[in-house]
């Protein structure tokens, strides 16, 4: 068991000293603590707060750990969450993941998470310790980790900042991952200018176990041990309370002097990997009572968040925390954001089994208190007390703001700017023009730049990764069960109409899902959005929260729980409201899944499943072609959405369907240009008669999927969906022997042609 780092004892503030001292003024707003909020610090500790205090106070306070400003609106999930959809619930909204069982004795926990004002300061750092963040969540639960995703946006793809930013992020992303041997196997890749100076890095991690392993984070027990355990603590993301450390450090970390590191955690993936062999060792071994990780606000959070669900209180000794840095006040290493570090609750009689356990995976482990049966977390440093509060007062009784909420002046404008006047392209020509200039655009090219730079086989268990619809991972070798996952929003939605565009989100996660054959089953979400001081800002929010509650209701699955990210902006610049919606589902046998490309039997017929209607608002044509955002998002129909789901489900069980691809940006002809290059097999397609080819080719209505399906299955699939009440139509064949989609009437595109169109766009910009 380790021993804290030697180091100069710095002059710290005790409760005594609090006390006896109620005038003396404090730095609480530099902290970003309101009058009022300080004010009721005060009356809950019937004193003024110890430095100590108020820095727990002003992290655990914040937006990000609090949820503030968004907690008033979860509401809407308590009051759109069925008994039925809670079934396979095993946890849900306030644990570290939610978790949902799949079946066979296995349960599955997933989340998505934001990193996105680190990514911007350090890049690579900000995207690798969000990715570690997301996964020591998922540990947490008992599980092990499986697969990543992320859902990123960034600038303008030609933009100098973006040529920083977007590479480094990947690398931090492919970094951490790759190193801790966990597939990437899904996401998204959005550019816009609103992403300028705020990129959104959304990370998701799956993880599994046996459902009876679940394990939640609490500190039960008088007498039990509380282990700190991992990496060493340092200042690199304390952020916040930065204020409280010196603006002269300088040297190095470790020397004589103290640098003054970023607010970006710096991260290790390998010490990660040997605490993931860990944990799942010491849960395996029931040496464990609670546990939990240090992410935001680091012990702050960590010995609050146990305390106060457990059914006492906490006593620790701060000063034996090992520390990387000298002369680090008690302020510093309860607020640091040091990546790797876990916090677990043990039971006495098991110590000395978890020390074992610790040393053979060479973690640094340390006893730093225990649980009391008291209701205070009381943190002493050197023998003297410097932190004396009620934990719940910390973790679960911060303010609660119901913010102004006032639809934007400007929103009517905005709706009734409809993309009907712009010019669109007519004949041959032009249609063949806008299908290669659309597949080369920075939002519909191929994501291969950098989605290569991850291992998403690593492990042997991908079934599907990018650029499929969805990623897929097998759970259980044996029956060969596994889970999908996508996440989707199109921001552009979003804007034009909060309430729709989130469902529209919904929708299009859920579907890709499906079309790879699993069932949706559970939802997460990463709402991304501008200051919430901003009434429109709000009034986005709130319609966003509505809109997929609601929308889950009707789908039947629920929302397990998520992240709530405001203040991304730049400036007055908001981003595109941005509520990444994350969509698992199940298969019983992945064996059954249905691939993006097509590429089997000469004649397998393409069919077009679900309606196409002139819906242009917020699409990537309208953007591309005019740089135009306006109008009214496609509508949504999610009870088609699910009759359309439950088709394809049937259809891959029964071997009814060959491949499948959905329609969302750029249209059909963007399905058909990704759906020939994955499967480098052509195809002749041929048009209706009685619709616009261009309206077919780019309208983004939503509710379609684009099917292969073999000659001997045409009339059993057809009839199904007939029976089903779902509009399909015969649209094309698959042809083996050609290299090329042929559009008749239209266009013929050699697959090189294509593919040069489709893949030189990112490598052009960011280099090859």
């Amino acid at each position: 068991m380790s021993q804290a780092h030697p180091q100069t004892r710095p002059h710290v503030e005790t409760v005594t000293h609090a006390e006896a001292t109620p005038e003396e003024p404090q730095p609480y707003t530099e902290l970003g603590l309101a009058d009022d909020e300080y004010a009721r610090i005060r009356s809950i500790l019937g004193r003024r707060p110890t430095e100590a205090e108020l820095a727990m106070y002003s992290v655990m306070w914040s937006e990000h750990c609090s949820y503030k400003s968004s907690k008033v609106h979860w509401r809407h999930w308590k009051e759109n969450t069925t008994e039925e959809m809670r079934a396979k619930m095993l946890a849900g909204i306030g644990e570290n993941a939610g978790v949902v069982d799949i079946g066979d004795g296995w349960a599955v926990t997933f989340k998505i998470e934001s990193h996105n004002h680190p990514s911007y300061v350090e890049p690579y750092q900000g995207a690798a310790t969000g990715v570690g963040g997301i996964v020591r969540d998922i540990i947490a639960m008992g599980a092990r980790p499986l697969a990543l995703l992320d859902s990123l946006r960034f600038g303008a793809a030609e933009a100098t900042d973006t040529k920083r930013v977007l590479p480094g992020v990947t690398a931090g992303i492919s970094g951490y991952g790759n190193c801790l041997g966990l597939p990437n196997i899904g996401g998204e890749v959005v550019f816009d200018t609103t992403y300028q100076g705020n990129p959104l890095v959304n990370a998701m991690c799956v993880g599994a176990m046996r459902a009876e392993d679940l394990h939640l984070a609490h500190a039960s027990g008088t007498g039990n041990k509380v282990i700190l355990f991992g990496a060493r603590t340092g200042l690199d993301g304390i952020g916040g309370v930065s204020v409280l450390a010196s603006e002269t450090f300088t040297g190095e970390e470790s020397g004589s002097g103290r640098k003054k590191l970023p607010s970006v955690q710096v991260g290790d993936p390998f010490t990660e990997k040997v605490l993931i062999e860990c944990c799942l060792e010491l849960f395996r071994e029931e040496l464990v009572v609670g546990i939990q990780d240090l992410g935001g606000a680091g012990l702050s959070c960590a010995t609050s968040e146990l305390a106060s669900a457990g059914d006492g209180g906490m006593r620790v000794e701060l000063d034996r925390v090992p520390l990387r840095a000298e002369g680090m006040t008690p302020a510093e290493v309860l607020s640091s954001e040091s990546q790797e570090r876990m916090c677990a609750v043990v039971r006495p009689e098991d110590l000395d089994a978890f020390l074992r356990v610790c040393a053979k995976w060479d973690v640094l482990v340390t006893e730093i208190g225990e649980v009391t049966d008291g209701e205070r977390l009381e943190i002493t440093w050197h023998g003297e007390t410097v932190v004396d509060v009620p934990p719940r007062s910390l973790a679960h009784e911060g303010p609660e703001y119901h913010r102004p909420i006032q639809r934007p002046a400007a929103q009517d404008a905005l709706q009734a700017d409809s993309p009907d006047r712009l010019p669109r392209p007519s004949g041959a020509t032009e249609l063949r023009e806008t299908v290669l200039r659309m597949a080369a655009s920075p939002n519909l090219c191929s994501r291969s730049w950098v989605t290569d730079q991850y291992d998403r086989y690593v492990r042997g268990g991908t079934v599907l990764a990018q650029p499929a619809d969805s990623g897929m991972i097998m759970v259980d070798e044996r029956t060969g069960r596994g889970v999908a996952a996508a996440t989707d929003c199109n921001g552009r939605y979003v804007k034009l109409d909060p309430y729709t565009g989130t469902q529209l989100a919904l929708a299009e996660a859920y579907r890709n899902v499906a079309t790879g054959g699993a069932t949706p089953l559970a939802v997460t979400n990463c709402l991304n959005f501008g200051s919430a001081e901003d009434p429109g800002v709000m009034w986005q929010f709130e319609q966003a929260v509505r809109g997929l509650a609601e929308g889950c209701a009707e789908l039947g699955i629920p929302v397990t729980g998520g992240n709530v990210s405001f203040y991304n902006q730049t400036g007055d610049t908001a981003v595109l409201p941005t509520p990444v919606v994350g969509v698992l589902g199940v298969l019983d046998d992945v064996r059954r899944r249905i691939p993006t490309g097509i590429g089997g039997e000469p004649g397998e017929t393409l069919l077009l499943l679900g309606e196409t209607a002139e819906e242009f608002g917020g699409s990537d044509w309208a953007d591309v072609v005019h740089g135009h955002l306006g109008g009214l998002p496609p509508a949504v129909d999610l009870r088609r959405e699910k009759l359309l789901a439950e088709v394809l489900i049937a259809g891959s069980r029964d071997g009814m369907i060959s491949a499948a691809h959905d329609l969302s940006g750029g249209g059909l002809a963007q399905t058909l240009v990704e759906t020939v290059l994955i499967g480098q097999t052509g195809a002749r397609v041929v048009l209706a008669d009685d619709q616009d080819p261009f309206v077919q080719l780019f309208s983004e209505s939503a509710g379609r999927v684009l099917v292969a399906v073999p000659r001997t299955e045409e009339l059993r699939f057809t009839e199904l969906c007939t029976a089903r009440g779902l509009p399909w139509r015969r649209t094309g064949v698959v042809d083996p022997e050609s290299d090329a989609l042929e559009i008749q009437d239209i266009a013929t595109f050699g697959l090189g042609e294509l593919r040069e169109a489709w893949e030189s766009t990112l490598p052009g910009l960011y280099g090859a």
